[in-house]
């Protein structure tokens, strides 16, 4: 008798299991049967309208005034392209200045230059890059009876800096710093010379902030020195360039 009920619970354990195992496998296949469900429903309603694309966001005029236009936005009046070997077509579009991507350097001097001091000035721009990967914006500009580049998106596609620092360029100096840029953006692009200092930003960010005495500047040797004394350049990258301007500052 002891036997057999022993017998009877081992029986009623394994029945009482296999009843639990039965009721979570039909719990599971009611679930999966519901979210079966959903996704066809999902799947049959209609997409959502996406957002229209309205373009770049307009920036605000730079800030301070006695800013004086450098490009008009309708011709190359006062400019010319830089002779660089296999430079991209360069061009004004739907009031921008473009350089097109060439198999090297593209890009375009000032030619009167000589209101522009040799310190005491901001000079401030917008770029935006529409194709390739390396910097949309090479800008050179003088530095007392120096000059040097102020390179936007280099280096495969993110390093900021100014080239050359003591003849370190854009990547090994303290002015080394790495940004993630947005095809089809415009970003604001400002650089400040006095005596004292060279400071650039990008949009509102600071991005270089140099103290001049005992330091020596230089722009990188290579083709980029024919945008000297002030010029801008791309590499291997399509830009729209607009809103070129400078004006003094003490």
């Amino acid at each position: 008798m002891k036997t057999t009920f022993r017998g009877c619970v081992a029986g009623c354990g394994a029945w009482r299991g296999a009843l639990a195992a039965a009721s979570l496998a039909v719990l599971v296949c009611g679930l999966e049967a519901r979210a079966a469900e959903a996704q066809a429903e999902k799947a049959s309603q209609p997409a959502a309208m996406a957002t229209p694309d309205k373009g770049p966001t307009p920036l605000k005029p730079p800030e301070g005034e006695g800013w004086k236009v450098l490009f008009d936005g309708k011709s190359l009046e006062g400019w010319k392209v830089t002779d660089f070997a296999g430079h991209g077509d360069v061009a004004v579009k739907d009031g921008n200045l473009v350089l097109e991507m060439g198999a090297m350097l593209t890009g375009v001097n000032l030619l009167k230059t000589n209101d522009i001091p040799k310190t005491g000035y901001e000079m401030s721009l917008d770029a935006m890059k529409t194709s390739g990967s390396d910097f949309f914006c090479g800008l050179t500009f003088r530095v007392g009876d120096a000059c040097c580049s102020l390179i936007v998106g280099g280096w495969g596609g993110g390093l900021v800096g100014i080239s050359s620092i003591d003849g370190n360029d854009a990547s090994l100096n303290e002015t080394t710093q790495y940004k993630e840029f947005e095809s089809n953006r415009w970003y604001r692009i400002r650089v400040r010379v006095t005596a004292a200092k060279l400071e650039a930003w990008i949009d509102d960010k600071a991005m270089v902030d140099v103290k001049l005495e005992e330091r020596r500047l230089s722009v990188r040797p290579g083709e980029i020195e024919m945008n000297q004394p002030f010029g801008i350049a791309t590499y291997q990258t399509t830009a729209a360039l607009r809103n070129i301007q400078w004006r003094r500052v003490p």
